[in-house]
């Protein structure tokens, strides 16, 4: 009778799509955009470089935020020629924490 109980109150908890990051996850994750963004600057005379430098930050993303839809239309922003002078993969990351912050209301 008691484990009943226990689950029958686990099923009613709403189920979080994703684990709330920690402050020094979510740091490291602005770090390694802001440094992606910064050299970016630097390679939007080079596309070939600029190209490999998102793709490496979109994977180190991935690996550090885990699977979140918010990277992909970041790495096609930045595979726009011209893009690399915005700073795209720290609004990516902002959008993240901001949206992680946002808890849908449950109906009582």
């Amino acid at each position: 009778m008691e484990a009943n109980k226990t689950l029958t109150l686990h099923a009613a908890e709403p189920l979080a799509p994703f684990k709330r990051h920690s402050r020094s996850i979510l740091a490291l994750a602005f770090a390694v955009a802001a440094f992606s963004d910064v050299v970016a600057i630097w390679l939007t005379i080079a596309p070939p470089l600029q190209i490999a430098l998102d793709a490496a930050t979109a994977v180190i993303l991935f690996l550090i935020l885990g699977r979140r839809w918010a990277l992909l239309p970041g790495l096609i922003a930045e595979a726009i020629p011209g893009m690399g002078i915005f700073p795209v993969w720290v609004l990516v990351v902002l959008s993240i924490i901001i949206y992680d912050g946002i808890r849908k209301p449950h109906k009582a």
